[in-house]
């Protein structure tokens, strides 16, 4: 039976009853963060395979594991890797936010964060990155080439998937839970959140965004049919340079320092969450009102708070709400 007819299967069951269709939800750390998986329609073994997903995926794209794919390419020289097709989708999705963002999500500036200081994982000091002689930041973007399963990076370049990390494996989480045979799923993973198919309520999946300043409560509440709300904030992953300065993990590509901005979150709604992560990034280098006017013609909306508490938001937000 495919998919789509088992999760038709489903839904008519559910219709007859007069009822709602089961949820399953798991949890786990991933990726430093903790992540969490719902299904519906179908049992907690599948909520547990989107986690153990997200497992896989760390072992292959994290830059504090010696045997991952990325470190495999950041240590390659200029020469080229066989890598897993995931790893290919993560590559290409980075070349893609590159080029949406004009350069405000740049995946090359891994030297100049372990520069200042953010070598180590926070959550097992026995891991650490290993970076070539070589490497510089910012890398060259334009000598990354994709060849079929294999990576090249030009001598010099290195990548870090970070928070687009997080958000791919939201949606290829997403991909396999409804795949297998879930009528609706939701991966919460950190701060990204991705949801596809029917929702609980079989009307719309409700997220709640952080307030920054009491992460106790939600700032508000947003509703999707489908596609991703994702959240980053330059007040979580703080700590003190080698030079004495306070650094967090936003580094400006322009600078290679951490960003200085009134801006302390910034959430986006898209279509991926892979897209989604990519464009919080401009929230923070761009004029406040020009990145607001200017998420809708990438597809998204937006959400920002600055330092006096005060919520800024795109002109198409109200939609989501």
């Amino acid at each position: 039976m495919s998919p789509s007819i088992a999760q038709d299967a489903v839904l008519a069951a559910v219709a007859v009853g007069g009822g709602r269709p089961a949820t399953a939800t798991a949890h786990a750390h991933r990726m430093g963060s903790r992540f969490a998986m719902t299904v519906v329609g179908a049992g907690p073994d599948l909520a547990r395979a989107g986690l153990a997903l997200a497992g896989r995926l760390e072992s292959r794209w994290s830059r504090f594991l010696a045997d991952s794919d990325i470190s495999a390419l950041n240590l390659a020289e200029g020469a080229p890797r066989q890598v897993h097709p995931h790893t290919v989708r993560l590559v290409r999705e980075m070349l893609d936010a590159y080029d949406r963002t004009d350069g405000d999500f740049d995946p090359t500036l891994l030297p100049a964060l372990v520069a200042a200081g953010y070598a180590t994982s926070r959550v097992d000091a026995t891991r650490t990155t290993r970076l070539p002689d070589s490497a510089r930041a910012p890398g060259n973007i334009d000598s990354v080439r994709i060849d079929g399963d294999r990576i090249t990076l030009g001598r010099g370049t290195t990548l870090d998937p970070g928070g687009i990390g997080k958000g791919l494996a939201a949606d290829l989480a997403v991909e396999q839970a409804l795949a297998d045979g879930a009528v609706g799923a939701m991966a919460q993973f950190g701060g990204d959140v991705v949801v596809g198919g029917v929702a609980p309520d079989g009307v719309a999946w409700r997220i709640g965004v952080e307030d920054p300043f009491d992460p106790a409560r939600h700032l508000t509440v947003v509703r999707l049919a489908r596609g991703a709300v994702a959240t980053s904030s330059q007040r979580k992953l703080r700590w003190t340079a080698p030079d004495g300065t306070e650094a967090h993990h936003l580094l400006d590509p322009r600078g290679l320092r951490s960003i200085s901005t009134p801006v302390q979150t910034v959430t986006v709604i898209a279509a991926t969450g892979a897209r989604a992560e990519s464009l919080t990034k401009s929230g923070f280098l761009r004029p406040l009102e020009e990145f607001l006017a200017w998420l809708p013609s990438r597809g998204a909306a937006g959400l920002a708070v600055t330092v006096d508490g005060t919520e800024h938001v795109s002109a198409n937000w109200s939609r989501y709400r």
